[in-house]
């Protein structure tokens, strides 16, 4: 059993977070760029997928689905049970596996000569990712001293942010010089710093203790991430109301419900269900499946608004949307400067009201007429203010919760749900406009994508309130 000791940390001037020393830079830097080159990928081949579907005409566009909704699918069953191996066996070497298995991956991929072996390889590369991402935040976790870990988990929770932001503007950008192929290749140069740097460089943390979970446990998790996952991906074709759509996903929660269940039971659980009964634990995951569905919201529907409605290139709209992400990369390091002082906690309140209130202003403003500086350019800097304050920030609110030995999967966790709410925002924009015709019907369906990004806000703040951040309460093992 886990017992709870409470530390306190008065924030004064004296608390405030110094500059990083050398390991604690290269640490977060290694991390990052890590971190970077995972999300980005499940974002840049949404502008390659027509280019692949050109090269391998012959596939059925079900078959051509696969190359994206294989990765995505794979990566959100892995992380919780990659996240506990490497509690156990160190997070240093698997991060240093995950970021092998991935780099390999995706220069197989790029070398793919059909498309069968690029869904094959597309798997791998999850597989690679789902390892690397807990074990990466827990390598930042251990790196730093409290004070600084705010801060310091705010800049690697922004590079999911960048990357998704970013894809569309280098995914364009690589298809119209080169090809799809340069989508994966990409990857190389920044799988071998990492690699090579993190040899160098990184330091071994883990729990001997912790032990290696149940293999029931594990095909259970990934069954039920897997059914759920599909489930939400499928209903894009096959509709929401639809007896498969309906099934895969009653089948998804009799899973999960069947690893719950399984969990209070095993001497060797995957995830520790008593990590729930830590309010931030609990409240953070909830604010990011929320925050992760109006995310993917705003970035896939600003995409679609502005090359359908607009009628911009992929590359224009792409460059259309880079202030966001020019914001988090500017204001997530000082905000997470700010936490290390004040917590987390106002910036979250703070942060998701202003999330909110850039999706207020494109249900008021956009429409047909193109304006971008009078009516997209302000609420791209409101929303980059809004995830610079709260995919950063409700990182470390999970994190510093905590016990040192469960860094791993409780991020992995935390992962797990944002990957999930991206999935089902993905999803939700996708049936809004397909059930619209015509430029009026196609208005109307991206007013309630907006309007999903004003509840995903609205939520965050809401789900702020019962936080504990300005003093620090975290459990020990």
């Amino acid at each position: 059993m886990m017992a709870r000791m409470t530390s306190t940390v008065t924030p004064t001037a004296a608390s405030t977070p110094s500059r990083f020393d050398r390991h604690e830079r290269v640490t977060l830097a290694v991390a990052s760029l890590a971190t970077l080159a995972t999300f980005l990928d499940t974002t840049i081949l949404y502008v390659a997928f027509p280019d692949i579907s050109s090269t391998f005409s012959s596939a059925s566009p079900t078959t051509l689905s696969w190359v994206l909704n294989a990765y995505t699918i794979v990566f959100a069953a892995l992380l919780i049970p990659a996240g506990k191996i490497a509690d156990r066996f160190g997070h240093r070497r698997a991060f240093l596996a995950g970021s092998t298995l991935f780099t390999i991956a995706s220069m197989a991929c790029g070398l793919a000569p059909t498309i069968e072996l690029l869904i094959a390889f597309r798997i791998l590369q999850a597989a690679g990712a789902a390892v690397l991402i807990p074990s990466s935040l827990a390598l930042v976790m251990h790196a730093f001293p409290r004070e600084k870990v705010p801060q310091a988990v705010a800049i690697w929770g922004a590079t999911g942010g960048v990357a998704g932001a970013l894809g569309p503007t280098l995914g364009a950008a690589i298809v119209e010089s080169l090809s799809w192929r340069w989508a994966f290749f990409i990857n190389l140069p920044i799988g071998v710093f990492t690699i090579v740097a993190g040899r160098k460089h990184l330091r071994e943390s883990s729990d001997p203790e912790t032990r290696v979970p149940s293999m029931i446990g594990v095909a259970l998790i990934i069954l039920a991430a897997g059914l759920l996952s599909y489930g939400v991906v499928d209903a894009d074709t096959d509709g929401w109301m639809s007896m498969r759509t309906i099934g895969t996903l009653a089948l998804g929660a009799v899973a999960l419900g069947v690893f719950i269940l399984h969990q209070q039971r095993t001497r060797a659980p995957v995830l520790d269900l008593d990590l729930f009964r830590i309010g931030n634990f609990r409240w953070g995951n909830i604010s990011m499946f929320a925050f992760g569905i109006a995310f993917s919201a705003m970035f896939f529907g600003s995409i679609l608004f502005l090359t359908n409605v607009w009628g911009w290139s992929i590359l224009e709209a792409g460059f259309g949307i880079a202030p966001g992400p020019a914001f988090v990369a500017i204001l997530a390091p000082r905000m997470g400067k700010l936490a290390g002082v004040i917590g987390q906690r106002p910036i979250l309140l703070i942060g998701g009201l202003v999330y909110a209130a850039g999706g207020l202003w494109r249900v008021i403003f956009l429409g047909p007429d193109v304006d971008y500086w009078s009516h997209y350019f302000p609420s791209m800097v409101l929303t980059g203010i809004g995830v610079a304050c709260c995919i950063p920030q409700l990182s470390s609110v999970v994190a510093q919760a905590l016990p040192a030995n469960r860094i791993g999967v409780g991020g992995a966790a935390l992962q797990a749900v944002r990957q999930f709410g991206g999935t089902f925002g993905v999803a939700l924009t996708i049936a809004l406009l397909a059930a619209q015709t015509g430029i009026d019907g196609s208005l109307a369906a991206f007013e309630h994508i907006w309007w999903i990004v004003v509840a995903g806000g609205v939520v965050v703040t809401v789900l702020a309130l019962p936080l504990r951040t300005g003093q620090r309460t975290a459990p020990a093992s």
